[in-house]
Protein backbone atom coordinates (compact mmCIF):
# COMPACT_ATOMS: atom_id res chain seq x y z
CA UNK A 1 0.00 0.00 0.00
CA UNK A 2 3.08 1.94 0.84
CA UNK A 3 4.04 2.28 -2.84
CA UNK A 4 0.94 3.04 -4.11
CA UNK A 5 0.54 6.07 -1.83
CA UNK A 6 4.01 7.02 -2.89
CA UNK A 7 3.47 6.86 -6.70
CA UNK A 8 -0.11 8.87 -6.46
CA UNK A 9 2.12 11.51 -4.66
CA UNK A 10 5.01 11.22 -7.66
CA UNK A 11 5.10 14.42 -9.35
CA UNK A 12 5.26 14.35 -12.71
CA UNK A 13 8.90 15.75 -12.68
CA UNK A 14 9.88 12.93 -10.34
CA UNK A 15 9.15 10.01 -13.02
CA UNK A 16 12.86 9.00 -13.97
CA UNK A 17 11.69 9.30 -17.73
CA UNK A 18 10.86 13.37 -17.00
CA UNK A 19 14.40 13.51 -14.89
CA UNK A 20 15.71 11.82 -17.89
CA UNK A 21 14.41 14.24 -20.26
CA UNK A 22 15.14 17.10 -18.02
CA UNK A 23 18.71 16.02 -18.47
CA UNK A 24 18.55 15.99 -22.20
CA UNK A 25 16.95 19.47 -22.12
CA UNK A 26 19.93 20.57 -19.55
CA UNK A 27 22.57 19.15 -22.27
CA UNK A 28 20.81 20.35 -25.34
CA UNK A 29 20.61 23.71 -23.91
CA UNK A 30 24.63 23.90 -23.56
CA UNK A 31 25.07 22.12 -26.40
CA UNK A 32 23.42 25.26 -28.13
CA UNK A 33 25.40 27.37 -26.10
CA UNK A 34 28.54 25.49 -27.22
CA UNK A 35 27.04 26.19 -30.92
CA UNK A 36 27.91 29.42 -30.54
CA UNK A 37 31.38 28.92 -31.47
CA UNK A 38 31.13 28.27 -34.83
CA UNK A 39 29.47 31.93 -35.22
CA UNK A 40 32.86 32.81 -33.98
CA UNK A 41 35.54 31.06 -36.51
CA UNK A 42 33.66 33.45 -38.94
CA UNK A 43 35.67 36.71 -37.16
CA UNK A 44 38.82 34.48 -36.78
CA UNK A 45 39.30 35.64 -40.57
CA UNK A 46 38.77 39.12 -39.59
CA UNK A 47 41.13 38.49 -36.85
CA UNK A 48 43.84 37.44 -39.16
CA UNK A 49 43.22 40.65 -41.59
CA UNK A 50 44.03 43.00 -38.43
CA UNK A 51 47.19 40.82 -37.95
CA UNK A 52 48.43 41.01 -41.08
CA UNK A 53 47.59 44.93 -40.91
CA UNK A 54 49.61 44.73 -37.70
CA UNK A 55 52.45 43.32 -38.89
CA UNK A 56 52.45 46.30 -41.63
CA UNK A 57 52.01 48.91 -38.69
CA UNK A 58 54.85 47.07 -36.38
CA UNK A 59 58.43 48.91 -35.72
CA UNK A 60 60.51 46.54 -37.61
CA UNK A 61 62.80 43.99 -35.75
CA UNK A 62 61.97 42.61 -31.95
CA UNK A 63 58.65 44.01 -32.66
CA UNK A 64 57.14 42.79 -35.53
CA UNK A 65 58.73 39.24 -34.99
CA UNK A 66 56.79 39.28 -31.94
CA UNK A 67 53.76 40.29 -34.04
CA UNK A 68 54.68 37.61 -36.18
CA UNK A 69 55.20 34.81 -33.57
CA UNK A 70 51.78 35.44 -32.04
CA UNK A 71 49.85 35.70 -35.66
CA UNK A 72 51.39 32.18 -36.21
CA UNK A 73 50.14 30.90 -32.76
CA UNK A 74 47.08 32.21 -33.11
CA UNK A 75 46.29 31.02 -36.48
CA UNK A 76 47.54 27.12 -35.87
CA UNK A 77 44.90 27.23 -32.74
CA UNK A 78 42.31 28.71 -35.31
CA UNK A 79 43.38 25.95 -37.62
CA UNK A 80 42.92 23.47 -34.72
CA UNK A 81 39.86 24.23 -33.16
CA UNK A 82 38.07 24.61 -36.15
CA UNK A 83 39.31 20.60 -37.05
CA UNK A 84 37.96 19.77 -33.94
CA UNK A 85 34.61 21.67 -34.58
CA UNK A 86 34.05 19.70 -37.75
CA UNK A 87 34.47 16.69 -36.19
CA UNK A 88 32.39 16.86 -33.26
CA UNK A 89 29.43 19.22 -35.42
CA UNK A 90 27.88 16.06 -37.04
CA UNK A 91 26.79 14.52 -33.61
CA UNK A 92 26.72 17.38 -31.60
CA UNK A 93 23.62 18.01 -34.77
CA UNK A 94 22.46 14.80 -33.92
CA UNK A 95 22.24 15.29 -30.00
CA UNK A 96 20.86 18.41 -30.65
CA UNK A 97 17.70 16.44 -32.27
CA UNK A 98 17.36 14.10 -29.95
CA UNK A 99 18.77 11.50 -32.10
CA UNK A 100 21.65 8.87 -30.52
CA UNK A 101 24.98 9.90 -30.53
CA UNK A 102 28.40 8.75 -29.88
CA UNK A 103 29.52 12.38 -28.84
CA UNK A 104 33.13 11.89 -27.57
CA UNK A 105 32.53 14.55 -24.18
CA UNK A 106 36.52 14.18 -23.80
CA UNK A 107 36.82 15.61 -27.13
CA UNK A 108 34.18 18.24 -26.50
CA UNK A 109 35.81 19.22 -23.32
CA UNK A 110 39.29 19.12 -24.51
CA UNK A 111 37.95 22.07 -27.79
CA UNK A 112 36.34 24.31 -24.75
CA UNK A 113 39.47 24.03 -22.76
CA UNK A 114 41.46 24.73 -25.84
CA UNK A 115 39.03 27.53 -27.01
CA UNK A 116 38.87 29.16 -23.83
CA UNK A 117 43.13 29.50 -23.50
CA UNK A 118 43.35 30.84 -26.97
CA UNK A 119 40.55 33.72 -25.94
CA UNK A 120 42.34 34.20 -22.96
CA UNK A 121 45.79 34.48 -24.97
CA UNK A 122 44.17 37.07 -27.68
CA UNK A 123 43.04 39.23 -24.92
CA UNK A 124 46.04 38.81 -22.46
CA UNK A 125 48.64 39.15 -25.22
CA UNK A 126 47.70 40.14 -28.50
CA UNK A 127 44.96 43.08 -28.37
CA UNK A 128 46.28 44.69 -26.14
CA UNK A 129 49.76 44.87 -28.70
CA UNK A 130 47.44 45.16 -31.22
CA UNK A 131 46.07 48.43 -29.52
CA UNK A 132 49.39 49.64 -29.31
CA UNK A 133 50.10 49.09 -32.86
CA UNK A 134 47.44 50.26 -34.54
CA UNK A 135 46.97 53.06 -32.31
CA UNK A 136 49.65 54.48 -33.79
CA UNK A 137 47.89 55.66 -36.73
CA UNK A 138 44.39 56.79 -36.40
CA UNK A 139 43.39 55.53 -39.89
CA UNK A 140 44.28 52.11 -38.56
CA UNK A 141 41.75 52.15 -35.66
CA UNK A 142 39.08 53.97 -37.33
CA UNK A 143 39.10 51.17 -40.53
CA UNK A 144 39.34 48.45 -37.43
CA UNK A 145 36.29 50.28 -35.29
CA UNK A 146 34.27 50.79 -38.63
CA UNK A 147 35.01 47.28 -39.48
CA UNK A 148 34.16 45.80 -36.22
CA UNK A 149 30.62 48.02 -36.20
CA UNK A 150 29.83 47.04 -39.91
CA UNK A 151 30.19 43.06 -38.78
CA UNK A 152 27.72 43.42 -35.77
CA UNK A 153 24.85 45.68 -38.32
CA UNK A 154 21.70 44.36 -39.48
CA UNK A 155 22.02 44.11 -43.22
CA UNK A 156 20.25 46.57 -45.26
CA UNK A 157 17.09 46.08 -47.02
CA UNK A 158 17.29 47.67 -50.85
CA UNK A 159 13.60 49.05 -51.72
CA UNK A 160 12.53 47.98 -55.39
Amino acid sequence: MGKSTRSTQETREDTPLEQFSNCHAGIVSHLHAFGELSALLGPAARARQIAEDMLASAFRGEEQDRVRTMVEQLVAQHRAIESQWTRLEPELRKVAKGQASALDADAVQHLVRQYQGHAAFEEREFLPLAHAILGRNSNHMAALGLSLHMRHAPPIMAHI
